[in-house]
């Protein structure tokens, strides 16, 4: 008998400790009614949107995605960081797709990670399709956490959506034409009133809010309840109480809400942001002793106020003193002491290439090479791409199409400031890194605006919005050896050239700061015939 309890001991400790999570994933294409009427969608074995990843710090994702369309696939993982393994980073870039009728497991490790983040289909235009989920990186059990443990854990996928098919929608914008303005709002893949969540009176929930939509910004708000805003894409904020949100593209938030009203159901309203028609879509807040559906308008929210939605973002901090991914406190990292060695300036663009619609970051419109970007960088084979064929700095007005690629150094700490000349609100995401927004305003930025960056507890994020007209400036630390994609999350924006690649490179080969291609990676182009 005690032999016996010894050996179920060890097989309950090895369970308990178990770092690996894994996944099998069929992709298939299905109808979905998100707006009333019949679409294809992109599937998750039947689901749409796709079923949530929940992990804990450092635990290791084995995702095995079988490609059951007729043409090639991707997952990328925003917000992910992938840390010295940008093998596993899903882009066009990194990886050689999924042929149709094959597989590939993705090996991810959250490391050193925490927070709310979402997977999207990184192809053509499938993001149009679905293909998307929520991921939510727990602390480990002994890494506290500044608030109490909520009774409930929601995730919320808010999007703009287009009825028309996403094969159609990227032919448009193959042809060199623009999108016309979405349809609707989908929450969790569903139309107005298509989505509840049950809340027991006296109880606090935590809501997961991820914008995973194609290029507007959506403002969330719950009728009758205030929100207290806790997590920012991995980091523990300063807990400020919010009628509303502004939650740009791409961008993921963390907000604690409690069923303090009367038993009745309340409208979650979600509608655009700094647009001239206005999207409104709702969800409902269901007491769970409610006998009172939902009536009556939805509460009304901000619309193009541009100011109020300025002064929001800077009121978004880090919380100094709560512990992040490891118990140390989160601002026991001083970003503000730390030299900048190199300060880059992107400002983005619009324009006509052969009298077709193209966008483009420093005049520069990506266009994707015959070989993913990593794999030729990885086996030395050269003419795929070139470093430096985009510039630190704007120049001029035209627009050219290259393949652009930036070189940065290893442990490099860098300032780059994205300036937004046009009248839209951009938004720009970097894989591999989190960096601190230190500063955001309107007009020209200038080194005198240097002034007014907050070097104490800026918030750290890896999706950050640029107002019309204004500028937004973040410190990085370039301590993620890899290829890493930066983009506009405005999808038709990034798929028309908005993006580059930030090649972070050391001169050392050595899992200290990189692994090995892994065995499984899959080969294509020019490296089809090299051997991992």
């Amino acid at each position: 008998m005690w032999y016996i309890c010894a050996i179920l001991s060890v097989f309950a400790v090895v369970s308990a400790e178990d770092p690996y999570r894994f996944f099998t994933w069929n992709i298939t294409y299905g109808d979905i009614y998100p707006l009333g009427i019949a679409q294809q969608g992109i599937l998750i074995n039947g689901q749409f949107p796709g079923p949530d990843i929940h992990a804990v710090t450092n635990d290791y994702l084995i995702i095995n995605v079988h490609n059951n369309l007729p043409e090639p696939f991707l997952f990328s993982w925003n917000g992910v960081q992938q840390r010295k393994n940008s093998f596993q980073d899903g882009v066009y870039g990194t990886n050689c797709p999924i042929p149709p009728g094959k597989n590939f497991t993705y090996k991810i490790q959250v490391k050193d990670q925490i927070g709310s983040f979402f997977y999207f289909p990184s192809l053509a235009f499938n993001k149009a399709a679905g293909g998307f989920g929520g991921i939510r990186i727990l602390s480990r059990p002994r890494i506290p956490v500044p608030f109490p443990e909520p009774d409930g854990d929601y995730t919320v996928l808010i999007g703009d959506w287009y009825k028309i098919n996403h094969k159609v929608l990227k032919a448009i914008l193959d042809y060199g034409k623009r999108l016309k303005f979405p349809d609707g709002i989908l929450i969790n893949g569903r139309g107005p009133n298509g989505s509840s969540f049950t809340v027991e009176p006296g109880k606090t929930y935590r809501f997961r809010i991820s914008n995973v939509g194609l290029q507007n910004s959506l403002n969330f708000r719950v009728e009758g309840h205030k929100m207290k805003l806790v997590e920012v894409e991995g980091t523990h904020t300063i807990q400020t109480t919010l009628s509303s949100l502004d939650v740009h593209v791409g961008q993921s938030y963390s907000v604690l809400v409690t069923a303090d009203q009367n038993a009745k159901d309340y409208y979650i309203a979600i509608s655009t942001r700094f647009t001239s028609q206005i999207l409104t879509s709702t969800a409902v807040l269901h007491y769970s002793n409610s006998r009172k559906p939902v009536s009556g308008p939805p509460p009304g929210g901000p619309t193009t106020e541009i100011d109020w939605s300025l002064k929001q973002a800077r009121s978004i901090r880090t919380n100094l003193t709560a512990s992040g991914p490891r118990p140390n406190p989160q601002g026991s990292y001083h970003y503000g002491q730390i030299k900048v060695s190199r300060t880059i300036k992107l400002a983005n663009s619009a324009g006509l290439v052969n009298h077709k619609q193209r966008y483009a970051v420093n005049g520069v419109s990506f266009v994707e090479a015959d070989t993913p970007l990593k794999l030729a960088d990885y086996y030395k084979i050269g003419g795929v791409f070139r470093i430096g064929s985009i510039p630190d700095n704007p120049r001029g007005q035209s627009i050219h199409t290259d393949t652009s690629v930036m070189g940065a150094d290893h442990k490099a700490f860098v300032e780059i400031v994205f300036e937004n000349r046009e009248n839209i609100v951009q938004s720009w995401h970097l894989d591999g890194y989190n960096f601190f927004v230190v500063g955001m305003d309107g007009g020209p930025w200038t080194p005198k605006s240097r002034k007014q960056y907050n070097l104490i507890d800026a918030v750290s994020r890896c999706t950050t919005q640029v107002y019309p007209m204004s500028w937004t400036a973040v410190y990085v630390a370039l301590d993620n050896v890899g290829m890493w994609n930066l983009r506009s999350q405005f999808w038709a924006r990034q798929y028309l050239g908005q993006q580059f690649y930030l090649r972070v490179y050391t001169p050392v080969q050595s899992v200290r700061d990189e692994y090995p291609i892994p065995k499984n990676a899959l080969l294509c182009g020019r490296a089809k015939n090299r051997h991992t």
